[in-house]
């Protein structure tokens, strides 16, 4: 068992609906309203953008992995409890509305890889953050779902684009005109989660995967990462920016060490964070 791992694995209590853990390179944003299936209330929206700021700000943190407590869910979609509260009227939703997608976007715009480790139900909301990370990792249980039109709502443009972009115009709106669940395997045929592992095996596979990223030159990652998100906003050509950390890598002692280690045959010691 890695370090990153056994110390995931010890109990630790906390009080917050949504909590960050560090441990070693690797970051956890966990939601923690298992009695409620995780579901996702205002306050959480607005800490989301926080913690991602917290995790950009660790020069330590590489990976950034999503995930709920307990095994029952990843998060159920959000607090009914609020419907007829904060989200009653035009004013609240539209306050609402505009907290979901700063919380979406934060994920989206982490320089740093972002997991989501899926156990159980993973709806409304929930997908709504799983679809924003990198990457989503299930277990054999997990369930998905996409719900505004059981609910008379409509899904926010950066959000749908999201669900497009994994699995295309028709399978998108199969998923929102229904309403309907779609099981691990489903989920993963139409390209809506990544791999499947045992509910047992989930946590261990998961880190294993945000530890290999850690291994590799973050700058490359990261610069991956940026031009990645900018063809999916439609550039077929190098911005000054993107054509700048193309640049970069290549003056880059990450690059050097890279070069060495492949000559001499051993693993690269990278220093960039």
């Amino acid at each position: 068992m890695s370090k990153n791992l056994e110390a995931f694995s010890r109990e630790k209590t906390y009080s917050e609906p949504v909590y960050l853990q560090v441990e070693g390179e690797i970051a956890f944003i966990c939601f923690n309203r298992p009695d409620k299936r995780n579901a996702l209330s205002y306050e959480i929206w607005l800490r989301i953008p926080q913690l991602i700021e917290e995790c950009e700000n660790d020069a330590n943190v590489k990976v950034i992995i999503f995930k709920g407590t307990g095994s029952a869910a990843f998060s159920a979609g959000a607090d009914i409890s609020e419907f007829k509260t904060l989200r009653y009227t035009a004013e609240g939703a539209e306050k609402y509305n505009k907290a979901t997608m700063i919380a979406e976007k934060s994920i989206m715009n982490a320089s740093k890889p972002t997991i989501a480790m899926i156990q159980g139900f993973c709806v409304g909301g929930g997908c709504e953050i799983a679809v924003a990370c990198d990457f989503r990792f299930s277990d054999e249980q997990g369930n998905f779902g996409i719900t505004p039109a059981k609910l008379g709502l409509v899904y926010n443009t950066p959000g749908t684009k999201n669900v497009v972009d994994l699995v295309g115009p028709a399978k998108a709106k199969d998923i929102l005109y229904t309403g309907r669940l779609l099981d691990a395997r489903e989920a993963y045929q139409i390209g809506l989660i990544d791999r499947i592992y045992p509910a047992e095996a989930i946590k261990e596979e998961t880190v294993r995967y945000a530890e290999l990223i850690c291994r590799n030159a973050q700058l490359s990652v990261r610069g991956s990462k940026k031009i990645i998100n900018e063809v999916l906003a439609g550039a077929i050509e190098d911005s000054p920016e993107t054509a700048e950390l193309v640049i970069e890598s290549f003056l880059s002692e990450d690059y050097r060490e890279g070069v060495r280690s492949f000559l001499e045959k051993r693993k690269p010691d990278f220093k960039y964070s």
